[in-house]
């Protein structure tokens, strides 16, 4: 029977327990996307997570559609980089980058005023995130054949500067409405070439970024973030099941290391569903877990691992928390990104932090 902390192996990745920290975008990264030495505490406050999935970080300045959001495509985000996995790695934790591309989810005065790209001309709903003022989203521009495959190069590339970095593995980023899924989904992919119609087609590009990732890392240190449910960034699919279906079926004979899904615990979970098709490739859930839910789900055999995001934020040392079953900080929302202060990003107290305190007060 799993328990929080039991080892866990995925591909070629050991974890010491199952407790996972979900990629959080905080937007701490320089004006030219490289990380620095705060992002690496902040990592490193956290290696006791079995594993660390890092931010989203972009393939390229045009794959970009917020502010100082890490990348992977220069020298200097490299070296960047190599602080937060050689800190992590002091600490006896593993990380992975979570490699992206946002697609129509930007904004030309993002972009240096060239227009957002995506698999199809379809317009997205509603207004760009953490620009001001604010605008709306704007029609975007259908990738050329010749553009997708230099993409996949540019995956491939990132993958490669990834491994430079000293990560432990890659996670392609195919979820929320991001180009991946852009090209996945039914409502944003109306193309009528080898990338669009049949499941098929729209699962291609998917398929060949990850070919290029398993080429760089083998199909061991390979995962895929993926979001069957299409409730970011006004997507949505006529048969998620199928779709979702076919890809997590295409996945597992790839034998790639794990996937990852937000789950909400509904009875009829596509996530639980889609593990039925994966060919045995473990499943990490997400979303909206608590304590009791993450136990049960792994103690069922519904998860393999299980993985928090805003409780990660608040709590830097949350798998202790989780295993003394002891309260949890409280999230504070201000700062949570966008902006270059070290208040609630490497702040938060642990519990050995609170406990010396409660001494010093007595």
């Amino acid at each position: 029977m799993a328990e929080l902390n039991s080892p866990l192996i995925l591909g070629d990745l050991h974890l010491k327990n199952r407790v996972v920290m979900a990629p959080l975008t905080r937007s701490r990264a320089t004006d030219d996307r490289v990380p620095t030495p705060m992002m690496a505490e902040h990592y490193a406050q956290r290696a006791s997570a079995g594993l660390i999935i890092s931010e989203a970080t972009v393939i390229s300045e045009e794959a970009n559609g917020y502010l100082n959001t890490p990348g992977l495509f220069t020298d200097a985000q490299v070296e960047g980089w190599k602080a937060v996995t050689g800190a992590v790695h002091e600490r006896g934790g593993l990380i992975v980058a979570q490699l992206w591309h946002v697609g129509r989810v930007s904004h030309p005065d993002l972009l240096q005023g060239e227009t957002p790209v995506s698999a199809s001309n379809v317009q997205q709903a509603g207004q760009v995130s953490l620009l001001r003022p604010k605008r709306d989203y704007v029609v975007p521009r259908a990738l050329e054949i010749a553009e997708i495959k230099a993409i996949v190069e540019q995956f491939k590339q990132a993958a490669i500067r990834a491994k430079d970095a000293g990560f432990d593995g890659v996670e392609l980023h195919a979820a929320n409405g991001y180009l991946i899924d852009q090209f996945l989904q039914s409502s944003t992919n109306h193309r009528e070439d080898e990338y669009g119609g049949s499941v098929e087609n729209r699962a291609r590009l998917l398929l060949e970024v990850m070919d290029a990732l398993i080429e760089v890392w083998g199909a061991g240190r390979v995962g895929v973030h993926l979001a069957p449910r299409g409730d970011e960034h006004d997507m949505g699919d006529n048969d998620p099941r199928e779709t979702f279906g076919y890809a997590l079926e295409a996945l597992g004979q790839r034998k790639i290391a794990f996937f990852f899904t937000r789950e909400y615990l509904a009875d009829d979970s596509i996530s639980e569903y889609l593990k039925t098709r994966s060919g045995g490739v473990p499943y990490i859930a997400n979303m909206k877990l608590s304590r009791e839910d993450a136990v049960n789900m792994l103690t069922s055999g519904r998860a393999d691992a299980v993985s928090f995001g805003k409780a990660y934020i608040a709590n830097p040392d949350l798998f202790e928390r989780l295993m003394q079953d002891a309260p949890l900080n409280e999230l504070i929302f201000d700062n949570m990104i966008g902006v270059q202060t070290a208040a609630g990003y490497i702040d938060y107290p642990s519990l050995q932090d609170q406990s010396a305190h409660e001494l010093v007060q007595h």
